[in-house]
């Protein structure tokens, strides 16, 4: 799905048991689930999956790219939210 100039973005919450790592604007989500590596760009159907071990990537809506290093937890998105929260995690880029 391409990005049409003024919408919104998506609203991205990367969170550990104890500290918020991450949150703000993005164009897309990407992140391993037990179901394997999925991808989350705006529009996409609500979906509650459980997070694996390993990275969230994260581009911006000005096309950086954040990582994180994320534990085992949760993987939420609902009207263009995403909500990733984690037993344990931490940017690394």
């Amino acid at each position: 799905m391409a990005e049409v100039s003024g919408e919104a973005p998506l609203q991205v919450s990367v969170v550990a048991a104890n500290h918020e790592v991450w949150s703000g604007g993005a164009r897309q989500v990407i992140a391993k689930t037990t179901e394997g590596e999925i991808g989350i760009l705006r529009g996409h159907e609500p979906l509650l999956a459980i997070l694996s071990e390993g990275e969230v990537r994260v581009t911006l809506v000005d096309g950086k790219r954040i990582v994180a290093q994320a534990d085992e937890g949760f993987l939420s998105v609902e009207n263009d939210r995403v909500t990733i929260v984690a037993r344990a995690a931490e940017l690394v880029s």
